[in-house]
């Protein structure tokens, strides 16, 4: 006997932590024998009925093994040996026939002999799924059958959980499980989430998920996807729209469709019955079935969150000896994962649910299948029914059906091969519950404003949807429905009263009198019409409780079958005669709308058309008076002036010709000019020499301004020069004088002259100097004030203007002439200009 080996550890080693050092890539995986056993398989001739009879890995045998699978339904077996070898499939098969292993073992097993492991081989396989439970049950399908040897990191990603802790896990994932609005949602956020090397394309419930409720969103996720891609759609009621197919890229899609010979398109297994139920009789009725199947799984169907809710509540209350779940999409994802545990785990229940739970869920040994709300489609009701009778058990499904809806349904029913037989209630077993209801409604608010929504929400339902051959909004009672839910009345909603009131504000006045001339001439009555407010009240009964004058407004003759009851007061026609003395109000002169004047005998010998014709000016047609509200009309300018024509808005070229702001030109026209191009040139052309004159002219005038500020300035200078010149003559004829008075011509008169004449230059010469500098300072202040350097501040700008101030003001004060007053001094200022 051997000595045992020390190792050193102080506790044995565990055997999973043994398999976990293994690495992502398997050196004993034997790829190469699996690919020849897949490309050997014969799809024509072969008949698979075992897994074992497939070339699957070893991983794969013992999951199917380890959750007893071992004989193929007919979908698997056509479907999976066609996936395997890398087709893209179109899957159709009834409900609860295994449609999910269809697209989980090729999954796993094209993965597995492209040895697509590990996080850097970033994400192979992606299967959408329109709802979240069937998305959790699609990933626990996956689980079991995947966690037997096979390594793929694998994922689950749908609304209702954190974001965060999803974008960190995304990045090692390898097969991804979720619904389509998630999916999109990390594509779009991710960055890390990369799809590039994506292998395969699943989508579960394909019909679903390609309407309109998910097309934008699938399309979108078909834009970040590869092309170069295996694709599989699975649904029991399967599109083959080309549209479809072609948005999903599918290349020579095999459709597999193994019950489209069959007589039915539901499992043979499931018994199907309608029953024909009044929309106020159908919570009587559930409420009577579910006391007589009180050890039986149900599952009930409703059109809309709100009904559930209020059923399930209401039903709670009243006990009924059976547990009660419901389902909707406005729950949280916690609870609607408790519920559909809750109802798998039970073996006797009542779950109330929407569509929600309609497709793919798998819901163990379900006895009865309720639609107590008619389903919008034939696909909708086999996918509702399809929840029981699954893998050859037995199971049956009931739709109630209003009597306007039988017809109609039935023949979508029978189009598709759905079977259905008419059964009756027992009256004796039949139970009412309408008092109990009102009861609750009353000493609960919030039960009673529960019932309101519901109602609402039916009846909303009814009227979005779009096969109207089925839905006749018109012949269900909304009234005697709300009495069934509790209610003391129904409550009033807007789009049932906007059907009949649309009618007839689309249809004109003239064609509902001609409706209602004709109703009369086919009852034969002869009743008195009424048109408005005012003929209604002469119209009334029991006329003689008033006084006289009040008789006297009423006319009781009757001219061609009209009343002119109502033109009394306001019409001359129906004025009484002018001799009797009581009447009241009497009309004996009327000013129309254009303000002249007219007789009541001038407008008795007018011409009468139906009515009193009145011109209005802006007018084409004539207005005729024809009743008590169109009278009024010539009392308000608003309303007359919505009854004149338009007029054309115009507007003025720069010529100051008025046109209108769209002048079009006939086709005809345009192609008579010639051709675009060549109109185009010639408009270019023409643009060009307006341009040519305009700039011509510019510069004529610029030339002209140029010119006379020129003389302006020759005018200015030689009237500074005369000023200058009359100023000398002045001082010589005053010094002239002064000499005179002194008796002659000395030295001292010659200076004087010489000094005069000197002091005039140095004046003349400052003030062209001065001029200059005016001229500079008046260009520098047109200037636009120089920006100051990043080194310079406020203070130092300011400094540096006060400097240039003070030199200018220096450099001036240096030019001032000093008046010499002497000879030496008049030499000395000689010498320096000489300098």
């Amino acid at each position: 006997m051997a000595a045992p080996v020390v190792t050193g550890r102080t506790r044995p080693t565990k055997v999973k932590k043994q398999a976990n050092v293994q690495k992502r890539k398997r050196d004993d995986v034997d790829v190469e024998k699996l690919e020849q056993a897949v490309n050997d398989l014969d799809l024509k001739d072969g008949t698979y009925k075992d897994f074992t009879d497939l070339p699957l890995s070893d991983p794969t045998k013992q999951g199917l093994k380890s959750s007893h699978f071992a004989v193929m339904t007919d979908i698997q077996a056509k479907a999976i040996p066609l996936a395997l070898k890398g087709h893209d499939i179109l899957g159709a098969a009834k409900t609860g026939s295994g449609k999910t292993l269809s697209f989980i073992i090729p999954v796993l097993e094209n993965l597995y002999r492209l040895q697509h492991v590990g996080a850097d081989a970033g994400l192979g396989a992606l299967i959408i799924s329109p709802t979240r439970e069937l998305a959790i049950q699609i990933f626990d399908v996956l689980c079991k059958l995947g966690r037997h040897g096979h390594m793929f990191a694998a994922g689950l990603v749908i609304g209702g959980k954190s974001l965060e802790a999803e974008k960190q896990a995304l990045t090692r994932m390898n097969i991804l499980v979720g619904t389509p609005g998630r999916i999109l949602q990390h594509l779009s956020q991710t960055v890390s989430f990369n799809v590039d090397d994506l292998k395969m394309l699943v989508l579960d419930e394909a019909d679903r998920i390609l309407d309109m409720g998910f097309q934008r969103d699938v399309d979108a996720i078909i834009d970040y996807l590869p092309k170069e891609r295996q694709t599989m759609l699975f649904s029991a009621t399967q599109s083959r729209k080309v549209s479809d197919l072609a948005r999903l890229s599918l290349q020579d899609p095999e459709y597999v469709s193994v019950h489209a010979e069959d007589k039915s398109a539901t499992p043979t297994s499931l018994t199907q019955n309608y029953l024909i139920c009044p929309l106020e009789e159908k919570l009587d009725t559930l409420w009577s079935f579910i006391q007589a199947s009180k050890k039986s799984k149900i599952l009930c169907f409703f059109s809309s969150a709100k009904l559930v809710r209020f059923v399930y509540e209401s039903f709670r209350h009243m006990q009924p000896g059976i547990p009660l779940l419901h389902i909707h999409g406005r729950q949280k994802q916690g609870a609607r994962l408790d519920t559909t545990a809750k109802f798998s785990a039970a073996k006797a229940s009542c779950l109330f649910a929407t569509d929600v739970a309609a497709r793919g869920l798998d819901f163990p040994a379900v006895d009865f299948v309720i639609q107590v709300d008619c389903p919008e489609d034939v696909d909708t009701y086999i996918h509702r029914v399809g929840r029981t009778a699954r893998y050859n058990r037995e199971g049956r499904g009931v739709i109630f059906l209003a009597p306007s809806e039988e017809e109609g349904m039935l023949q979508r029913l029978e189009a598709k091969k759905v079977p259905v037989e008419v059964i009756n209630v027992r009256q004796k077993k039949k139970q009412s519950i309408k008092s109990q209801l009102v009861h609750m409604c009353f000493k609960d608010p919030a039960l009673k404003y529960l019932a309101q929504k519901a109602f609402i929400t039916y009846t909303k339902s009814v009227y979005l949807q779009k096969d109207k051959d089925i839905f006749k909004l018109k012949e269900y009672d909304f009234e005697a429905f709300a009495a069934s839910l509790g209610l003391p009345g129904a409550p009033k909603i807007r789009f049932l009263k906007e059907d009949g009131e649309k009618q007839k504000k689309q249809a004109s006045r003239q064609t509902l009198e001609v409706s209602e001339s004709s109703e009369e001439e086919e009852s034969g009555e002869k009743e008195q019409k009424v048109r408005t407010k005012v003929d209604r009240m002469f119209g009334r009964q029991n006329q003689d409780i008033f006084a006289d004058h009040y008789k006297n407004l009423v006319t009781h003759e009757e001219n061609n079958g009209v009343s002119e009851s109502a033109d009394v007061l306001f019409n001359s026609k129906s004025i009484a005669p002018a001799d009797d003395e009581d009447d009241f109000m009497a009309v004996k002169r009327r000013i129309p709308a254009d303000g002249k004047a007219q007789d009541i005998d001038e407008i008795d010998n007018e011409p009468q058309t139906g009515g009193r014709v009145v011109n209005l000016q802006g007018m084409s047609q004539p207005l005729i008076i024809d009743s008590n509200r169109r009278e009024k009309l010539l009392k308000s300018k608003k309303k007359v002036a919505t009854l004149k024509d338009k007029g054309h808005k115009l507007v003025f070229d720069d010529d100051g010709n008025a046109h209108e702001m769209y002048e079009l030109e006939d086709e005809d026209d345009f192609k008579a000019k010639g051709l675009p191009e060549a109109q185009r040139q010639k408009f270019i052309e023409e643009a060009k020499e307006i341009v040519r004159e305009a700039d011509v002219l510019d510069k004529a005038t610029a030339k002209m301004k140029k010119k006379e500020k020129l003389m302006k300035r020759k005018d200015r200078e030689r009237n500074l020069a005369a000023e200058a010149e009359a100023a000398r003559d002045e001082e010589d004829d005053d010094d002239d004088d002064d000499d005179r008075e002194n008796g002659g011509f000395g030295f001292g008169a010659v200076n004087e002259d010489l000094l005069a004449n000197f002091r005039a230059d140095a004046q003349f010469s400052d003030e062209e100097e001065d001029g200059e500098d005016d001229d500079d300072d008046h260009n520098e202040a047109a200037k636009v004030k120089k920006e100051k350097k990043w080194f310079q501040s406020d203070s130092e700008g300011e400094e540096e203007g006060r400097g240039s101030k003070k030199r200018k003001k220096a450099k001036r004060s240096k030019r001032d002439v000093v008046e010499p007053q002497t000879l030496e001094d008049m030499e000395s200022l000689a010498a320096g200009l000489l300098d």
